[in-house]
């Protein structure tokens, strides 16, 4: 049997499978929208978890921490030369935050690889961004500025832009409900910097480019690579729903229950999906049901989702998204928290709301519904719920717009 070596940002495997053929996602922060605190650590190594692919596969993988700029992702686009025209004034960009329902295949995302699959809606929530070409100073208006030089730096680099940038963001000020506020604020300053200079990269470029450099910031100001399925990213450009399949492919988008209300609700659930314990528990029994129920989710989106989706029929979406609940990785994110959310969710479909769902890795729960904030209400009044957000669906994505 093959021996374990421990490197950085290697994995290694008890049946010396490479890491491209066993992925192995430890989380240290993701656009799928959970978190694991950190500790001060020196040096490269940030955090190691143990993964069990299967009764022959136990993964160890150390997660390396950099300062931001170092680790670019360019994928091959600085070999092409573009001919960058940057205007003057400033270009603003208007991104929807995003409900992530879930992912497709745990098994096929890992921190230094983006995917997965999955699927989610963009939602009237904003994040914005504000950029302006400088000479060479790079500045950024944002308490997360961190990752954003990161990916300033990535840019650069693939296109060949030897300026700077003056950037400021706005999030939507949601924080830890499920709305995607990173991936959101990524869309919305990749879209406004290739604007900026002129549209070198196409949005599907932009996506790609996101993905394989998203990151999250860590102590001492450095940055790690994080999980992305590129669904944040996806509906966020195009709004609407989106289908996605592995290595960040858009497999198909549609606009999504136009005009119905969307509410998010935060059930008092106290158990965490932070602790290296708890986050352990939950990737390996994920991505242990998403290996047996994986078929089963892909043919329901295929076969059932996009026809719905096509005829604008929210309870059929409604009845598929439920069924998933049940399924695969999403399961283990439910079943996290002590059946409680399940306990909800059931008393809410049985009230008759058309479509419910755990958002990310929960607690929290977007419902989508012809009914009011008033009716709502009164269904939530008897189970000690409160509606947290009141908004709707954005099938209109970015929205972009120059001022001099």
């Amino acid at each position: 049997m093959p021996s374990r070596s421990r490197q950085p940002g290697r994995t290694s495997s008890l049946t010396g499978l490479h890491p491209t053929d066993i992925f192995c996602p430890v989380f240290i922060g993701n656009e799928y929208d959970t978190f694991f605190p950190l500790p001060p650590l020196k040096g490269l190594v940030m955090a190691k978890m143990m993964i069990r692919g299967g009764d022959l596969d136990l993964v160890e993988y150390e997660f390396p921490t950099f300062p931001p700029g170092k680790n670019l992702k360019t994928l091959g686009f600085e070999k092409k030369k573009y001919i960058l025209k940057p205007v003057k004034g400033t270009v603003s960009v208007r991104a929807p935050a995003r409900i992530h329902l879930t992912v497709l295949d745990m098994n096929r995302f890992a921190p230094d690889h983006a995917g997965g699959g999955g699927i989610g809606f963009a939602i009237q929530a904003y994040c914005s961004a504000d950029v302006s070409c400088t000479k060479k100073e790079i500045t950024v208006d944002y308490d997360r500025a961190v990752i954003i030089k990161n990916f300033v730096a990535v840019f650069k680099k693939a296109v060949g832009y030897p300026g700077g940038f003056k950037i400021k963001i706005t999030d939507h000020k949601h924080q830890h409900v499920g709305l995607g506020s990173t991936s959101t604020v990524m869309i919305a300053v990749a879209t406004a910097m290739n604007e900026a200079v002129g549209s070198p990269l196409t949005n599907t470029q932009l996506r790609h480019l996101i993905g394989r450099n998203y990151v999250e910031e860590t102590a001492g100001g450095k940055v790690a690579f994080g999980f992305e399925t590129g669904v944040g990213p996806a509906v966020s450009t195009y709004g609407g729903m989106a289908l996605m399949g592995d290595e960040l492919a858009l497999a198909y988008h549609h606009p999504f229950a136009q005009g119905k209300n969307v509410f998010i609700v935060i059930p008092p659930i106290t158990i965490s999906s932070a602790g290296t314990q708890e986050f352990d528990l939950l990737m390996n029994k994920g991505r242990n049901l998403d290996y047996i129920d994986r078929e089963l989710k892909a043919y329901m989106f295929l076969m059932d989702l996009i026809p719905a989706l096509e005829r604008d029929d929210l309870k059929k979406i409604g009845d598929i998204i439920w069924e998933i609940e049940f399924r695969g990785s999403k399961r283990a994110e439910v079943e996290h928290h002590s059946y409680g959310i399940y306990h909800y969710m059931s008393l809410l479909r049985v009230a008759g709301l058309e479509f419910v769902g755990m958002s990310s890795v929960g607690p929290s729960i977007a419902i989508v519904t012809e009914k009011d904030k008033k009716t709502l209400e009164k269904i939530l009044k008897p189970l000690g719920l409160e509606v947290a957000i009141v908004t709707k669906v954005d099938n209109k994505g970015l929205q972009v717009t120059h001022t001099a």
